[in-house]
Formats: C-alpha cells, structure tokens, sequence
C-alpha cells in the first residue's frame, strides 16, 4: 500500500480552486481557513493556498513529442479511470496534451492528458498500460 502524499499549491483564487477542484476533477473538501484549503486528490491531501497576485511559470520539457509543462503534478489512474476522467473532462478543461498514449510498445506506455488549473498550476493525469511498469527502470531515447 502506498502512503497518501501531501502537497501545498499556490492559488490566485481559493473560489476558483474549489470549483475546479470539487466540481470539474470531482474531489471532496476536508479543512479550510480564509487563506487555504484542503482536498481528497485521489487519496492523496492537496491543499490550496491563497497567494496573493501569484501567476504560474511556465516552462515546457519535449517528452515523446509533447510539450510538457513543468513543473506539473497529478495522479497515475488505472487506464478505465484514467479514461472516464478523461472523458468527463472533454469540455469542462483546456487540455494542454489531448488524452493520448504514449511510448508506445515500450514498458512506460502510458495514456496522458495535461491542462492548467484556474491559477496556471499544471495537472498531469496518467495510466500505464500495465501498471507495473509505473517504475520500471529503462532509458528512454
């Protein structure tokens, strides 16, 4: 079993973040003040801070073709839940990378989709292709 993990994001918006994140991802809300919020990731605690006049860098690195934003954070799905996220999602989010899959007939094939929250924080949602390559050691070219 895996241990849930923690992360602290910075949010322009603490309204606009739990829309996007109760509403459009489907998470649920556990503790709140004025300033910050938590939510249920996936199993995992993300919590949203309130940053006042914070905009998101953006910088992309080439993978498999793609323009990935980094830096970036999300969850890897087994590919049924990776697909019916995907599909709610098709009009609810600008995807930056459009559901795919990725590294082909390689171990890390994987099905990927990235987009950008409302404060510019990216999101990227996976699902290997067999999970058990999720940390599988090779050298990718």
């Amino acid at each position: 079993m895996c241990s849930p993990f923690h992360l602290a994001i910075p949010v322009n918006d603490i309204d606009a973040a739990r829309e996007f994140y109760l509403n459009k991802l489907g998470c649920t809300e556990g503790r709140s003040a004025a300033r910050w919020v938590d939510f249920n990731f996936f199993g995992h605690q993300l919590v949203a801070h309130l940053v006042d006049g914070y905009s998101a860098a953006r910088s992309h690195n080439a993978v498999d073709g793609d323009p990935v934003p980094v830096p970036h954070f999300g969850v890897a799905l087994p590919v049924d839940d990776f697909q019916r996220l995907a599909e709610r999602l098709r009009g609810q989010v600008d995807f930056v990378i459009e559901p795919h899959l990725r590294f082909q007939g390689q171990p890390g094939e994987q099905w990927t989709m990235f987009f950008f929250d409302p404060s510019g924080n990216a999101l990227e949602f996976k699902a290997m292709t067999n999970s058990d390559n999720l940390f599988a050691k090779y050298r990718v070219e």
